[in-house]
């Protein structure tokens, strides 16, 4: 997730808004219209490639105002989408889409499910899994992280080098959904349950503390373990200073257990919209037309990753630019290599993350079918002549700078 960010929406504070497009301050949008989920399952969908010939964008399509709300505050997180407004992305697809703050008191999925909410919402999957079994429709119409960023970072000084050995430990993990990785991978890989702290067993359960969303409480040496997503919290531990050597943390300082190692990896960030907006009328080829715009923005960021960290402090972001400058290199290891297609949803993740989900009681049973749809993707990739898998990916090097500036 990210740092605390002044900028911050309710869920009804939709009024002053960062406009794509235009680049103006616009009110709130209204909702349009169609899409019927598809009922393939997403081993089958993801076998048929979308064709990559050239089609002209919507030029002539019904012109359609959308709002996007976004998981966090304005950060590289979201630079894919930053780049299709200033690129004239959206603008070509005949969309004026304006950008919804997210926040530590902002919960994305609730806010996209409301039958008068955002058109679109960029969520984690398994939160939004939590969210249909409570009656949400939200339908994932893009997978554009193709694999987890999630952490949980220790000190090296402390031999705490296994995650199994944070029985009997403080561990910190965020909460809103957000701590699921670091639960149920314990609980998976360990067998190791939170209860410590009312009696329980130090050799099964550990301690665990409600994190914010910064790395202050580790920095302290409060907790044991941190949670941290590999393109900002662990950042802000290499971009402050060791008090004993009065110089930048280094990575040899800490240990990393990324949860993509250990099988509990869920996917993260995707492109939702509800299933009866998206049946209704013509909001499908909306739909597409906005999948389509904001992966072309994704592809310039992978291109271009010094203009997007400049359009995401345009669009408010209050980190330094040596910070987002990590984010950007971070989040595009993120989407790329996509071995479908940028948004392309990837069978195996999407079951080992329902199967996680499962085994960690954030669900109780399989999502329906309905809650995907690639079929949006496949036409959006459609017309696309750039390069949409980037097999041959590597992932840049950015030098860290003291408080991200």
């Amino acid at each position: 997730m990210g740092i605390k960010h002044t900028r911050v929406l309710g869920l009804a504070a939709t009024a002053i808004l960062v406009v794509a497009c235009s680049g103006t301050t616009a009110t709130q949008a209204p909702t349009s219209a169609p899409s019927t989920a598809s009922s393939e399952s997403p081993a089958s969908q993801a076998a048929s490639e979308a064709p990559q010939s050239e089609a002209p964008a919507s030029q002539a399509a019904a012109p359609a105002t959308v709002r996007l709300q976004l998981q966090w505050a304005p950060q590289a997180q979201f630079a894919g989408y930053f780049a299709a407004d200033k690129q004239g992305y959206y603008k070509d697809e005949n969309l004026t889409v304006t950008f919804v703050d997210g926040g530590p008191s902002v919960v994305p999925q609730q806010v996209g499910s409301a039958p008068d909410g955002p058109e679109f919402t960029i969520s984690w999957v398994p939160k939004v899994l939590e969210a249909r079994e409570s009656g949400s429709d939200l339908v994932d119409i893009a997978q554009v992280f193709q694999r987890s960023g999630t952490l949980s970072v220790t000190w090296k000084d402390t031999g705490l080098d296994d995650v199994c050995k944070l029985a009997g430990k403080k561990v910190g993990a965020w909460g809103f959904g957000n701590e699921f990785e670091v639960t149920v991978g314990l609980k998976n890989n360990c067998g190791l349950t939170p209860g410590l702290e009312n009696g329980g067993d130090p050799k099964t359960q550990y301690q665990q503390v409600t994190q914010n969303f910064d790395m202050v409480a580790f920095l302290n040496r409060e907790i044991d373990a941190a949670e941290a997503m590999i393109y900002n919290e662990y950042a802000q531990v290499l971009e402050s200073t060791n008090p004993a050597t009065g110089e930048l943390y280094k990575p040899e300082e800490l240990n990393i257990f990324s949860w993509n190692d250990y099988r509990s990896a869920m996917l993260q960030d995707a492109i939702f919209a509800r299933e009866a907006w998206l049946k209704d009328g013509t909001n499908r080829d909306v739909a597409v037309r906005f999948v389509r715009a904001s992966l072309k923005g994704w592809i310039y960021c992978r291109v271009n990753p010094a203009d997007c960290v400049n359009y995401t402090t345009q669009a408010g972001s209050q980190l330094g630019a040596g910070h987002q400058a990590w984010m950007m290199n971070e989040v595009n290891a993120l989407v790329w290599p996509s071995a479908a297609g940028v948004g392309v949803l990837d069978p195996v993740s999407w079951n080992q993350t329902v199967q996680i989900a499962k085994s960690g009681g954030i669900i109780k049973a399989d999502p329906s079918t309905n809650a995907y749809d690639t079929s949006i993707v496949a036409d959006a990739l459609t017309g696309i002549t750039d390069d949409t898998k980037a097999t041959d990916f590597k992932k840049g090097t950015v030098t860290v700078t003291a408080g991200g500036n």
